[in-house]
Parts: structure tokens; C-alpha cells; sequence
């Protein structure tokens, strides 16, 4: 455990935008030592703010060193593999990496210690609720702020925002086709207490963020339903948000401090800043162990694969998330059972023909074998009631 005099020695798995803005943090903050970086990529590793000596390519080598371990990777047969060895480790992980949390993380966090980071809109949606829980508020609506969609972008368009944004070909795809914001929303129903109010969310067009909000809490309550979901705005904020009730009688209170009048209370955090909240959840968890987010002992949501047009037999794709074939929508599992996660298409070929908008399945697809589906495999497997 941690004490006063030692700083916790920290590994990071993963050289993406997220790995190297957290090495740099983390080279600033004394309580931390900056242990090692884990990456799969040969030769220098352009804008890494920190020496190229912390650079390795040994999973072994990394843990060792290291107290703990934060993994953000966007690969989730790759991070799969490295969480559970690090287990063997006796390290406890933080991810800041909710694509293998839906798919992978059930069946990790029976072996080990996990955690989901603060930070980015899971992690943020968890703070604003352990917040607002200890004053009494009751989440009907975890919300996350879209601000376009396009369920189908063009390679010339992805390749032109790529380069703008400075993200990798697949991540800009699949924030913009809405993947992304599906994962994190399945995360967010699975590891708060909440389900979805419908497959691929509702996605409450507004044009402010107050009115959005509060229809999706009307459809919530009207459904009786604690929902995860979003809205679609160009014009509202960033960010992220929870509608909550409160009783009855504490509503001249809370009017009096400018909630309104209820019975739907919006609260709203602007800002998500990824690597530059770790910290504090690396801190947490060393020294408490206690989990501030994971997608849950019995998860009963997952993100399918959905053909975006017609692919015939024979297709080749070699990453779901972020393709030009599928994307990702969120549904029940009870549902869809036999769906597979868009996670798990990594190097996947279709075996038959499949429509537009079909919902792919193990039985139209030939994956590699991978730790990742074993845990899928044997997550659902736990559930007798999913395999009807």
C-alpha cells in the first residue's frame, strides 16, 4: 500500500494520445514515479514528452517495476491480455478503456483488481453520481452530450478529421458513427444500476441541453426506468449530465438554491479532461482499493456489431471499431444474446452475406481465437437465462 514518504510507482500500457499525455502528467506529480510505458510500436515514439528510455516493449519488464498499472490501449484482445497477466503480478489496473470494460471486464474483475478511471464520460458520470447520491438526489437519466452524428462517415471525410484532430483514423470513425458513445453509454448502464430504454439508445435530438434532458427523464420515468443514454445537439455543451428526482417536500429548498421547480433536477459537468483526472483515481485505488467504476458483476447490456450496408461473404475486417463495414450499437442482452461485440471483431471474416442494419452474430462471423472472447464466452455463459 501506499505511504507518505514513497511515491506510487506507476506503469502505463498503451502510447496513444492518452498514455503519452498521462506519462507527461505524471513526470510533474511528485507523488508519482513514472515506472514505464508498454508499447507494441517499433522506434521512437513521436511526441512523448518524457525519455524514450521508459519506452518497452516487455509486459514483464513493466510490471515488475510497477505498483499499479493504468491500460489505455483501444485494442481489447491486446488489453485483455496484459490486465489479467498483470493480475498474476499482483497489481491492481485502472483503465481509462471502456472498450474492453464491456466486453472483457465482468469476467477480469473476478480475477483481479480493476477499476475504470475517472475522466472521461463514464468515470465522469460516476463522480457527478457518487456527488449527488450523498445529498439525497435519485438518477433517472445518466446523459452524454453528442454533438454530430453520422452513422455512416466517408473515408475521405474520417481521413480529413483525422488529420485535424490528431486521432487515429479508427478512433475519429468511431466517435462520428456513434460507436464510441454506445460503448461508453453500455459502461455507464451496466457499472451504475441502469439499463437502456431502447436498442442504440434514444438519442434525444434538441437543440438546447436543458429540454433534451428533461425528455429523456419524462420518457425514464414514464417507463419506470433508470436509463443510459444521450442527446444530439450542435449547439449545447460538452459534457455530461444526470436528471435526478428528490422528495417532494426538499423542493422549496432546493428552488431557493436555483434547481427550479422540479421534479426533475439537471446536473451538469461541462468538462471531461481523460488522462489529466487518472491521477486521482490511481491514488484512490492504491490506497483503498476501492472500485469507482466497472461494467459489473452481472452486466446486461453489450454493444453489437450492425453492418452499415450490405457485405457479402468473404468480407475481411480487421478492426470493428472505427470501420468503414460495422458499427456499434448498444443492446439488452437478454435481447440479443447470441450478438457479437463489435469489440471482438478484430481480423474477422464474414461467413455469409449480411444485410444493412443487421445485427451480426458468432454464426455469421470467423474470429480468432482470443482471451477476450473466452471472457465474453464465459461471462454470458454465467447466465443461463441469456442463452435460451
Amino acid at each position: 500500500m501506499s505511504n507518505k514518504t514513497q511515491p506510487i510507482k506507476v506503469g502505463i500500457v498503451g502510447t496513444g494520445m492518452i498514455g503519452r499525455g498521462l506519462s507527461h502528467l505524471l513526470s510533474k506529480l511528485p507523488e508519482y514515479q513514472l515506472t514505464g510505458i508498454l508499447t507494441r510500436r517499433k522506434g521512437t515514439i513521436r511526441d512523448l514528452q518524457v525519455s524514450q528510455d521508459l519506452v518497452t516493449t516487455s509486459p514483464q519488464h513493466l510490471m515488475e517495476k510497477s505498483d499499479i498499472l493504468v491500460v489505455s490501449t483501444g485494442d481489447v484482445l491486446y488489453s485483455t491480455e496484459v490486465i489479467n497477466m498483470a493480475f498474476s503480478f499482483g497489481l491492481p489496473v485502472v483503465t481509462m478503456d471502456s472498450d474492453t470494460q464491456v466486453v472483457s471486464g465482468s469476467w477480469l474483475s473476478k480475477r483481479g483488481q480493476l477499476t475504470e478511471a475517472d475522466g472521461d464520460q463514464p468515470g465522469c458520470l460516476a463522480a457527478m453520481k457518487e456527488n449527488i447520491v450523498q445529498m439525497g438526489f435519485k438518477p433517472l437519466v445518466y446523459g452524454n452530450v453528442k454533438g454530430f452524428l453520422n452513422q455512416d462517415p466517408s473515408v475521405s471525410d474520417m481521413n480529413h478529421w483525422a488529420k485535424i484532430k490528431g486521432f487515429s483514423l479508427h478512433s475519429v470513425t468511431s466517435f462520428t458513427d456513434g460507436t464510441k458513445l454506445q460503448i461508453e453509454q453500455a459502461l455507464v448502464a451496466n457499472g451504475l444500476g441502469a439499463t437502456i430504454a431502447q436498442q442504440g439508445l434514444i438519442g434525444e435530438r434538441t437543440i438546447e441541453l436543458e429540454p433534451g434532458a428533461m425528455a429523456l427523464a419524462a420518457q425514464a420515468k414514464k417507463a419506470n426506468l433508470v436509463i443510459s443514454d444521450y442527446i444530439i445537439s450542435l449547439q449545447a455543451p460538452p459534457g455530461v449530465f444526470i436528471v435526478a428526482e428528490h422528495d417532494a417536500d426538499l423542493a422549496p429548498g432546493l428552488k431557493t438554491y436555483k434547481m427550479g421547480d422540479g421534479p426533475f433536477y439537471l446536473h451538469y459537468n461541462p468538462t471531461h479532461l481523460c488522462y489529466f483526472e487518472i491521477p486521482k483515481t490511481i491514488k484512490r485505488f492504491y490506497t483503498t482499493r476501492e472500485v469507482f467504476l466497472d461494467n459489473g458483476a452481472n452486466p446486461t447490456t453489450g454493444v453489437a456489431t450492425i453492418a452499415k450496408r450490405e457485405l457479402s461473404s468473404g468480407t475481411y475486417i480487421d478492426q470493428g471499431i472505427g470501420s468503414f463495414h460495422v458499427r456499434g450499437e448498444v443492446v439488452k442482452l437478454e435481447d440479443q444474446p447470441a450478438m457479437i461485440p463489435i469489440g471482438l471483431i478484430n481480423q474477422a471474416r464474414l461467413k455469409r452475406k449480411v444485410e444493412p442494419g443487421q445485427i451480426l452474430t458468432f454464426d455469421d462471423v470467423e474470429i480468432p481465437e482470443s482471451l477476450a472472447l473466452t471472457a465474453w464466452m464465459e461471462t454470458i455463459v454465467a447466465y443461463p437465462q441469456l442463452m435460451r
